[in-house]
Order: C-alpha cells, then structure tokens, then sequence
C-alpha cells in the first residue's frame, strides 16, 4: 500500500500478515547512477491473518515493536501527569494509552479535555517548537504535503495503517489528505467523545493556532476510518458533523443510547460528572 511518494523516494506503510510478521521496520535503499534513491517500506505490526485491520466490530490484534511501545508509554505518563495520577489499571501498551486518556475526561468539560491534550503534545516539543515550525512549515502546498507524508509512516503506532491520498484545497489537488483505514484509537476506546475531544479537535487546533499549518480531520464512525487534509482549514462546530453522532452503545461503556448525540460531545459548560 503506497503512501507518499515524492522527489527523495517513496515511503509505504503497510501491515504484515500474522504469520509472516518478523520485523515492524524493514528499509530498502536503491542506488542510482544520478544519486541515490530511497524506499522506505515501515510495516505496521498488525497480526491478523490478512495483514488488514479487523472488520468493524472487531479489534485488530497488533505486534507493536520497542519504538510504538516506548511512545505509547511515554504519551501515557505525560496524559497521568494531565491526569492527576488517576490511571491506576495494571493495562500495558496502547490498552493503557487509552484508559489514561479516558482519566483525562473524568470532571472536565469538552473544552478542559482538548486542552489537557494540547498541554501534552506541547509537552512532548522543545521550547519555542512551534515557532520554528511556523518559520519552517508556512501554510504551502510543500509544507500540507510534506506533513501528510511524515505522518503516514510514523503515526501508525497510534492511530494504524494509514495512506496519503490525492486531495483538493481550494481547487487545487495536491497530495496533502492521509487516510486512516481504521483508527486505532477509536476501536479501542469505542467512545465517539473520546475521538472528537482527545484526539479530533485538539489536533485540529493544535496544528491550525499552534503550528500555523491547518488541518482538518474527518472521522467515520460507520467503519472508524478517518481523513486528515493538511492545509485545509476545520469547519466551525456547528457544520461539523461530528458533533451530530450518536454514542456507539455496542461498544462505549460510558454510552447513553437514548442521546440523539454523544453527551460528552456537549458545547455547554458544565462538568460531565457522568462518567
């Protein structure tokens, strides 16, 4: 499955089946008589028999290596940190990733749970990264697609196998769109509030206010894929569609069928004291 292909090569991210899993890293170098040509194969440990994620309904079995795991924990002990220690379950790798996020959501509006997660990716970047980024990264079609193609490869450890696609910003098509095939995280905390608040919304933000590159994401909550188009800005709440859904009430603990939409997805003010 290919996807970014650009001038230094091409980079793939795709899964391996069960029974042929031996390594989440392979590397290919090829040299050329006018210089040397780089293909970057990154395999995303996925251990179902297909080497595709688990149809919906199911959770795709991973073989997270030493580098997915040592993000994982470090995301986790920053969200505790966030958290006030909360998380006290003996659950280890991604499961724990995502019970720390959901103590991240215990008493805090919508609006406190995004910037508990913009405090965290502010805390995992140097002093003054934002800036330099800006200064780097201008709002270009380069800077949109440039980013689509780093986050196919090396975000797989959070949100799975992922492709950069074709896209059109402002009439102009350029390869800045990464689909996600199934969100990882959304599979495994099945809670649309989750989605939209620790990871939608504040990345969105995060990317657009803090980096000065805008982004938006589009979860689909019928088969948990989702689109990221670098580049192009977030609608407003009220247009988002995402603020429309309901809760998943086969798979999310905290679900309330009965709402029309995810009661943790409420703009109110208040403390969701629910959970």
């Amino acid at each position: 499955m290919q996807v970014a292909a650009n001038s230094f090569g091409k980079v793939y991210c795709q899964g391996i089946p069960r029974h042929n899993y031996s390594s989440s890293y392979k590397f290919q170098r090829k040299n050329h008589s006018f210089g040397l040509r780089r293909k970057m194969i990154i395999e995303c440990g996925i251990a179902e028999p297909s080497g595709q994620p688990a149809p919906m309904g199911q959770k795709t079995r991973y073989n997270d290596n030493l580098f997915d795991k040592v993000f994982m924990a470090l995301f986790a002990r920053k969200m505790n940190n966030i958290a006030g220690g909360k998380s006290t379950g003996r659950e280890e790798g991604y499961e724990r990733f995502v019970e720390t996020s959901r103590s991240v959501m215990l008493g805090r509006t919508p609006k406190q749970q995004q910037e508990a997660v913009r405090q965290v990716l502010l805390s995992m970047l140097p002093p003054g990264a934002p800036e330099r980024f800006r200064k780097l990264f201008p709002p270009t079609k380069w800077a949109a697609e440039f980013n689509a193609a780093v986050t196919a490869p090396f975000f797989h450890w959070l949100v799975g196998p992922s492709e950069v696609v074709e896209v059109e910003v402002n009439g102009v098509k350029q390869k800045s769109g990464v689909h996600i095939k199934k969100c990882r995280y959304l599979e495994n905390s099945g809670c649309v509030g989750m989605c939209v608040n620790m990871c939608k919304l504040p990345t969105q933000d995060f990317f657009t206010n803090e980096f000065g590159l805008p982004l938006t994401m589009t979860p689909n909550f019928e088969d948990m894929s989702c689109d990221m188009v670098y580049g192009q800005p977030p609608p407003p709440p009220e247009e988002d569609p995402a603020f429309k859904q309901p809760c998943y009430a086969a798979f999310c603990s905290m679900a309330q069928p009965d709402s029309e939409a995810c009661p943790k997805l409420s703009v109110r003010k208040r403390l969701d004291m629910s959970f």
